[in-house]
């Protein structure tokens, strides 16, 4: 079954290659898959089954596909499912067959991509459905493992969440230290709009509805609402009047997620849905071939 997510975002060919080529070189070390050489012909043949054990989302099948076909380039690929798919126990995701040494070889690495982004998109799922009732989007943070940001930023646009900024430089975000260390809300807020260009962004974090109330008078683009609970969030939404985008962030999780959506706020972001999302358990069921 399908989320039909729209605009799925194209992850760059030469992004995913080079991921993988990392991965595997890591894995193949410095005499390759010594196991499969010393166990397996170099001519057999197998056919294999990449299959769901679980309930979740599917994210990763560039990487996956690639770490099969840089293994080996006789490998073929076939997908029964595709990203942002939602995957059953049992559900055939995609069909992999050729030569069983690059087959074994490439195993591990394509699941690790695939378990571990897919783990991603079945986690913001399961936000984005507590809070698909309401107006609010669900989007992750920088919080992520280094340098596989890009991809658990689009294993999230897979899940159904949307993404905070990306790094450091694509938008303005002022939090408590920035605020602390500039001197106040205010000011910050107006050096952050000298220094910016047109087509960048200001958010500021602020812990109190005063902090809010001083924000709102220097014009911020959004609002960052930390750890405040529904009530208090209500409260933020009546005084800001649509002003600003309103983002609810720090201690949500799929207990809290819903009603702090229903107050009225724009955004929640997360940082659990990337650093803390269980793996999605994702197996490979050999079989050898009949024709080989």
């Amino acid at each position: 079954m399908s989320q039909h997510i729209k605009n799925l975002p194209v992850l760059p060919a030469i992004m995913v290659i080079e991921a993988v080529k990392s991965a595997l070189l890591e894995d193949l070390g410095r005499a390759g898959d010594i196991t499969s050489m010393a166990t397996i012909p170099q001519d057999a043949r197998a056919k294999a089954q990449l299959v769901s054990r679980q309930h979740g989302v599917l994210a990763g099948q560039a990487l996956g596909e690639t770490a099969f076909l840089l293994s080996d380039g006789g490998l073929e690929v076939s997908w029964h499912k595709r990203d942002g798919d939602v995957l059953s126990p049992g559900d055939a995701v995609a069909t992999i067959e050729g030569p069983a040494r690059g087959l074994l070889s490439g195993e591990r690495v394509a699941l690790n991509f695939l378990g571990h982004l897919s783990g991603i998109a079945s986690a913001t799922h399961s936000f984005a459905r507590k809070i698909a009732h309401t107006k609010c989007k669900v989007v992750c943070t920088r919080k992520t493992t280094p340098g596989l940001r890009a991809f658990e930023k689009y294993a999230v646009r897979c899940g159904g969440g949307s993404s905070h900024r990306f790094g450091l430089d694509d938008a303005i975000l002022i939090k408590d230290n920035h605020i602390a260390v500039a001197g106040g809300v205010a000011i910050a807020i107006e050096r952050a709009r000298d220094f910016a260009g047109h087509l960048v962004k200001i958010e500021v974090e602020v812990d109190t509805l005063e902090q809010l109330k001083e924000a709102l008078i220097a014009k911020p683009d959004v609002i960052m609402l930390d750890n405040m609970g529904p009530e208090q969030l209500k409260e933020a939404v009546v005084i800001n009047e649509g002003q600003a985008l309103l983002e609810a962030s720090g201690g949500i999780n799929l207990d809290t997620v819903t009603a702090i959506a229903e107050s009225g706020v724009d955004v929640v972001s997360t940082g659990w849905i990337t650093h803390s999302a269980p793996v999605l358990d994702l197996g490979l069921d050999i079989n050898i071939d009949a024709n080989s």
